[in-house]
């Protein structure tokens, strides 16, 4: 028996062996740094992976997408291929405060809230306070009871899409079994009436 255990042991692994004892869970979230890299970063309010750039970083928080993300990096003074883990504190802090006030650094047709209602001013908004701007705005037309907002509130389509065919909601009924159920009764019928 003990000589069967040492040959087993003796044996070469296969792949698929080797894959399930030497497969080790990875720990997420734990920041550990790999020469000078921080794994994980949180830029406004969103953890990202640090092996990413910055151009590419940047695009993870919502509102800033490829376009306004490379318009903002030469703002930086940061290589737009620098690993956004090797940077410090104050580099992303730095990196925070311009994309809070990315207004002041982009042409005004680029930002997406241009001459706010209540300000009047040109803004961009990012992140959860892009959401909460959005939401209100859909309440003030469901309030005004604008096109918009009645199509909102009965949840139909906003943007003109047709609704013949499209944005149906339930199940699917398909073709009514009234004709079937009536032949298959009238078997049943006459055997009775034969019996």
């Amino acid at each position: 028996m003990i000589e069967a255990q040492e040959e087993k042991a003796k044996k070469p692994k296969t792949g698929k062996e080797k894959e399930k004892k030497e497969h080790k869970p990875a720990v997420a979230h734990k920041p550990s740094v790999d020469s000078g890299v921080a794994q994980l970063v949180r830029v406004a309010g969103v953890v990202v992976n640090g092996n990413l750039d910055l151009v590419r970083a940047v695009m993870k928080v919502k509102g800033v997408g490829p376009r306004v993300s490379r318009a903002l990096a030469p703002s930086l003074g940061i290589p737009p291929k620098t690993k956004i883990g090797s940077l410090n504190d104050v580099q992303i802090n730095e990196i925070e405060d311009k994309l809070n006030n990315m207004h002041k650094y982009l042409p005004s047709w680029m930002v997406n809230r241009r001459k706010d209602k209540l300000t009047g001013n040109n803004l961009h908004l990012i992140g959860p306070t892009l959401d909460m701007q959005v939401r209100e705005d859909i309440n003030i037309e469901k309030k005004i009871r604008s096109y918009r907002g009645v199509r909102h509130s009965l949840g139909l389509p906003v943007r003109g899409q047709r609704t013949r065919s499209s944005f149906r909601t339930g199940g699917t009924l398909g073709v009514s079994r009234k004709k079937t159920a009536a032949v298959a009764a009238k078997p049943a019928e006459s055997k009775e009436a034969k019996k």
